[in-house]
Order: C-alpha cells, then structure tokens, then sequence
C-alpha cells in the first residue's frame, strides 16, 4: 500500500510537469520500476479519486491534473508543518473563487463515498433495532462527547468524566472556571435544540446560523452576530474577511452551496469547512460549524458525529491547511473516520 501511495504520487507529479501525457509517456518515465499494466492500473486510480482527468479515446488518451487536484491532493502534513508560519507559503487571504470551483466538482471520491454510505445503512439498521428510550440514551451519550470534545479543541479542560457531571449532574469541577463550565452547558444546549427541532436547519440559512451561535455563546462575553472587525488566528499568516458585508456574502455563497449539494455527506463536510474558513464571529465559529454539521446530518437522518477520538491538534492542523492552501485532504481523513467511529461507537 505505501509503495502504491508512493507511486501515485510520483506519476502525479509527472503529469503536473507534463500535462496532456499519454501512459506511454508515463510508463517510459517509470518503465525501470513498474509495468505498463501497473502504470493504467494507478491513472484509472488517480481519475477514480479525481486527482486527474483523461481527454480523448483509445491511444490518443491524454491525461491532465484536475481541477480539483488542489482541494484533494494528499500533501504530506508532518512536512508541511516542518516550515514556521513565515516560512511556508500559502494564501494569505481569503478565496472567494473558491465556491466556483466548490460548484463544479465532488470531493468525495466513489470509494469514499460508498464507505460512508455502507456506514450510513448499518447506522440506519442499527437504530431500528432501538426502542425509544434506548435510542434518546445513545444520542445523550453522543451529545455529552460532543460537547466535551468540541469545547476541548478550543482549550477547555473539563474532561469527559468531568463534562459528564457537569452536564447530568450540574457539578463544576474543582479548579475549573465558570467559563469552561458555561462553554459545555451551552455545546448541550445547543445539541439538545437541533434534536428538538430537526426540522431547523434545512434549508441553511445565516439567520439559523446566528442562532446556533448565539445559543453556543450565551453568557461568555462573545459579541453575537457577525463579525464587524478584523480577527486573527493563532498559527498561520491567513487573514480572514474583516468586512462584514463581505462576511455575509461568504456565507450566503456558503448556504447556496450546501443547499444546492445532492450529498449529506458533502453538505456536511463543506459546512465545517467554510464556516470555519469564513469565521463570520468574533469567537465560536468552530464551535458553530460542528454543531450546524451535526444538525445537517441528523436532518438527514445520518448518524451525527461527536468527533471524541479526533486529537486537537490534528484538527487544528487540518483546518489550517484548508485556510492556508484551500487543501481538504486532511480535514476530509478526519470526517470520514470520525463518521465511522460514531456508527460504530453509538447507536
């Protein structure tokens, strides 16, 4: 596998050098190590995973880089973080072209695509094997990970037996501040809207986005609505919209894409994305994005996810390289496997 890997992106790298090759130009650059056979076997690969895009029939096949070549393409992200924030060259400001792009192709290859579909039929397999009460428990459980992982990406340091007591038991936890207690309370508050009301969120709208943040933010001192002034972030040189009529025509491009996409699984995948890449508030915009994600899926009737096994720093990392080289690769890694933990792990 790791030699497959290895091949696909060296001829990868062939093709973006030498654009509109045929696999004989491809198999005669790497004929030393690997068969013609195995050379077709990796293009039709890299055109299943749309990392490329073939013109023409029979021997006068040509292959090209994609277009969504630059959304998927699997950077290698321990060497990209080798290089300090000046060091490493990215786009510094936000892309608004980046919806046209988003409009015209999918992000989620076929394989993907029927992983989580699989995932998804055993999810909706699984529910109807649970009575009420049963199911109310398993979304509870789900709710109190969510909760506690969401609110420990962004520096909370309740633990999960902590945020348990908290949450079913309202007992704060000893050394902690009121503001930790309150970001929990608020992250169930808010999960327990969008169970009560499934119906909210779709079709997505900025008004139901500000509502879900406003419950998030209650009582921390956050500015509600979106953002009027400049924010930066901890970590990289990107520079997110400091206009906020630029700010609401993001996410009104933002709601226009994930209402018009066919896939739960993309509208999902592209709300967390996006709202996180705008940063349309001051404070809590990553916490907004997972919840409206989660309010999408379980609209849907898709399993939500809590996200309980993800490591901060890995999610930061992947976020930031969507901020900084509009890259989903990582961040699409991370929705995938946590999906098929929640199957796995709740209901």
């Amino acid at each position: 596998m790791v030699m497959s890997e290895t091949l696909q992106k060296k001829i990868l790298e062939f093709i973006k050098n030498n654009p509109s090759c045929s696999s004989g130009t491809v198999y005669n650059a790497f004929s030393d190590t690997i068969s013609l056979a195995t050379v077709k076997r990796i293009l039709s690969q890299l055109i299943a995973e749309y990392y490329i895009v073939s013109t023409g029939k029979g021997k006068g096949t040509k292959y090209v880089i994609s277009e969504s070549y630059e959304l998927l393409y699997p950077v290698n992200i321990e060497s990209y973080y080798e290089k300090e924030i000046d060091q490493r060259q990215i786009k510094e400001a936000f892309n608004p072209d980046i919806y046209k792009l988003l409009n015209r192709v999918t992000i989620l290859s076929k394989a993907e695509l029927v992983k989580l579909s699989e995932l998804q039929a055993k999810y909706t397999e699984n529910i109807k094997q649970l009575t009420d009460f049963e199911y109310k428990k398993e979304l509870e459980r789900m709710a109190i990970d969510l909760s506690w992982k969401s609110s420990q990406i962004e520096g909370n340091t309740y633990s999960l037996l902590e945020t348990e007591r908290l949450l079913k038991e309202k007992e704060t936890a000893a050394g902690k501040t009121k503001e930790e207690a309150i970001m929990l309370l608020n992250h169930k508050e808010a999960i327990d809207f969008i169970v009560a009301n499934p119906d909210y969120i779709a079709p997505l709208t900025i008004a139901k986005m500000e509502d879900i943040h406003s419950l998030l933010v209650k009582e921390l001192a956050v500015e509600k609505n979106l953002r009027k002034r400049r924010v930066g972030i901890s970590g990289t040189n990107y520079r997110p919209l400091d206009n906020e009529f630029q700010i609401r025509e993001a996410l009104e491009a933002t709601c226009r894409l994930v209402n018009q996409k066919e896939n739960v699984f993309e509208k999902a995948l592209l709300t967390l994305l996006l709202v996180s890449y705008i940063q349309p508030f001051v404070d809590g915009n990553k916490r907004t994005a997972r919840i409206v994600s989660n309010a999408l899926l379980m609209y849907y009737r898709h399993c939500p996810i809590s996200f309980r096994t993800v490591d901060a720093v890995d999610y930061k990392k992947a976020l930031l390289l969507f901020y900084e080289q509009n890259n989903l690769s990582h961040f699409k890694n991370i929705f995938i496997n946590q999906f098929e933990f929640a199957v796995k792990t709740y209901f």
